[in-house]
């Protein structure tokens, strides 16, 4: 009897406390949104149609049927065990959420994508280096991802529609009918037997790969499809993209029904979105995956949320309506602006949850404009275009809460300028804008609901991407620059990388800065944060470079000449600069590795743009004490210690016609 008292003592205390509020429950999980649905496929047909009649151009439906598109041909570091030494990992934004990339390694062995194969190499030890297979994918792969056996690729590939299936496509207008269609592509590869791997799975979406996340071992990816609007000999209406999965043994068809498509309100329909997940636990894992009418254009990912951003234009005062449904295609922003759209959705063991949408003035750059912290979502965004003769933009941050809804705001930033490079480092946001020069704003985000600047710094040039080293400290890449004569512009230089010190954070300083080359030199890293390589820990930065120098000769005769633009530099080298980089001695270059053979007189023989038929060094890691470049053609593997060459592995040659990335302005 006193026991069973005590019992509904210790109840009646705890129940008092709730009611108090000094106790509460824990919070239910977030639970995810229905999204709405078409009715059919004529709606579908005609949310299209409206949004191209509206818009005064060529999106959607008449794209697809009109004109078939053809196929296109590191940070971190961690050590898996004892007898696994230490090595970097791919460079990424978020903790905890890898990044698909050309190359992967985990301590022992190499995945890359060389030209249309997957190839693996025994790397570690580099004395004893070799590759011990190559996989004709079939496919034009992009990136991979791997977990522990297995290697997920993700390409693109093309379909032509036989005969009999490209006659029941419809001709609109004067356009012709469509006789096939892109295929974004998942292959999964078992990887147990490195010189033998075996394509296990392989699955075929219409549409185009935009983008993907790995947390632990569940890969969430997006898929672009534009509508491809078919009548069949039945009178059936068909437009949403196919699908076929080998592990299912199925022939193409549709994703799902009309009646299972959704949208998100406000929607710019340009085209189809399938958001998905797999695991790479199981070869026959389900694919989770949950298709709507939309656009989507940059993904970020924390590790419970993934976010999609699509910049939207209000072009006209008047969008058609052709049903309720269709009433979504209505812009909320005003007339002649942009505005981002950023839909959120929840992530858990490979399941998609819709949380709800937000929107900003504006556009953005890249997945950096974005950023989760504590629960409040961060976006940096431009508005308005710069141009030479002047031009009204600026540049902000907005602060959304859990709820989705706006907590905080600071808007024009840098009037006359854009948004060159972007980072958020928790309490911290960092921005460069450009025009003529290069502002570094450091921004305070501890109050989400009043955003300041606390101090900005002035200097020639711009970055194009910001790295961290420590809470205090900051790596700049972007490019060198000088201002017009005339004109309010400036023009571009070399490459130019800076150390930034922001421990004083209403006087950021420039500590250190390097300038590679002249007018003309270039870097996968400038355009790609994957081919940056940074191990505070080793002190190492390792960029690959294609270098334009200007002779002593040409410039003494370019100052005799009076000329408004200035000249390019002919290209001398192309592979990686390695870098000891430390906030004591800053920039100490340690030397250069290139994978062209001595007699290659292909630098000699370039004209403004440089194909190297496969040597480009595309990016860099390091396994121990071991520096690995990887080209389409070659992985070398040099010391640390001194560079001095350690392997060479040969991979196969490139296609003619395979074009490097480089560009310029």
């Amino acid at each position: 009897m006193e026991k069973n008292l005590k019992i509904i003592l210790v109840l009646f205390l705890i129940s008092s406390l709730f009611i108090a509020g000094c106790l509460k429950p824990a919070e239910p999980v977030k639970q995810a949104k229905e999204i709405p649905k078409f009715s059919s496929c004529t709606e579908i047909k005609n949310t299209f149609e409206a949004a191209q009649n509206s818009y005064g151009r060529s999106y959607g439906i008449m794209d697809m049927i009109g004109t078939p598109m053809m196929s296109a041909e590191a940070g971190s570091a961690k050590s898996d065990s004892s007898s696994t030494p230490r090595y970097s990992e791919t460079n990424i934004q978020v903790e905890g959420v890898d990044e698909a990339d050309i190359v992967k390694t985990d301590g022992k062995y190499i995945y890359v994508i060389s030209n249309k194969n997957l190839v693996i190499a025994e790397a570690y030890p580099a004395e004893t280096a070799k590759i011990l297979s190559t996989t004709d994918l079939g496919i034009n792969p992009t990136e991979i991802f791997i977990h522990k056996n297995v290697v997920l690729v993700f390409g693109q590939s093309y379909r032509e529609y036989e005969k009999q299936d490209a006659q029941k496509s419809v001709a609109v207008g004067e356009y012709y009918p469509y006789y096939g269609s892109n295929l974004a592509v998942i292959k999964m590869i078992d990887s147990s037997d490195k010189e033998n791997p075996e394509i296990k799975r392989t699955v075929e979406f219409e549409g185009s790969y935009l983008n993907s996340r790995k947390i632990g071992s569940e890969v969430y990816f997006v898929i672009n499809s534009y509508p491809n609007y078919r009548v069949l000999e039945n009178g059936k209406e068909e437009i949403v993209p196919l699908y076929a999965d080998s592990e299912k043994g199925t022939e193409f068809e549709e994703i799902s029904d009309c009646t299972d498509i959704g949208y998100l309100p406000p929607i710019n329909p340009e085209s189809f979105v399938t958001l998905a997940s797999v695991s790479m636990e199981n070869f026959d894992s389900e694919i989770e995956k949950e298709t709507v009418v939309g656009s989507a254009q940059n993904v970020y990912a924390s590790q419970e949320n993934l976010y999609i951003a699509q910049t939207q234009y209000n072009y006209s005062d008047y969008i058609p309506i052709v049903s309720e449904v269709v009433d979504a295609v209505k812009n909320v922003v005003s007339n002649n602006s942009e505005q981002t759209s950023v839909h959120k959705f929840s992530l858990e063991n490979g399941k998609i949850g819709y949380l709800g949408v937000m929107q900003a003035p504006g556009r953005i750059l890249n997945q950096f404009s974005m950023d989760e912290f504590e629960d409040n979502f961060r976006i940096a965004t431009t508005t308005g275009h710069v141009s030479r003769g002047g031009s009204a933009t600026s540049n902000n941050i907005y602060i959304f809460g859990e709820d989705l809804e706006m907590k905080g705001k600071l808007e024009n930033l840098a009037p006359g300028e854009q948004i060159y490079s972007a980072r958020f480092m928790g309490k911290k946001g960092y921005l460069v804008t450009f025009k003529k020069v290069d502002p570094l704003f450091v921004l305070d985000l501890s109050d989400a609901e009043n955003p300041k600047v606390l101090g900005k710094l002035k200097i020639p040039g711009y970055s194009d991407y910001l790295h961290p080293i420590d809470e205090t400290h900051l790596i700049g890449i972007g490019k060198d620059t000088i201002e017009a004569g005339e004109g309010d512009f400036a023009w571009y230089q070399g490459i130019k990388m800076a150390v930034f010190d922001v421990s004083d954070v209403e006087h950021p300083k420039e500590m250190y800065k390097e300038i590679i080359g002249d007018r003309g030199t270039d870097s996968y890293a400038l355009h790609d944060h994957k081919a940056f390589l940074y191990d505070k820990e080793k002190n190492l930065l390792v960029i690959p470079v294609q270098l334009a120098e200007i002779s002593e000769a040409q410039k003494q005769a370019n100052e005799k000449q009076d000329r408004s633009m200035p000249m390019y530099g002919e290209y001398t080298f192309q592979g990686a600069f390695v870098y000891k980089l430390s906030l004591e001695n800053g920039f100490e270059l340690q030397g250069r590795i290139t994978h062209l053979d001595e007699d290659d007189d292909s630098l000699q023989k370039s004209g403004y743009y440089y194909n190297g038929g496969g040597t480009e060094v595309k990016r860099a890691l390091f396994i121990g004490d071991v520096l690995y470049t990887i080209s389409n053609n070659k992985i070398l593997a040099n010391s640390l210690e001194n560079l001095s060459l350690i392997k060479t592995l040969v991979m196969a040659e490139t296609e003619e016609g395979n074009y490097p990335e480089y560009y310029d302005m």
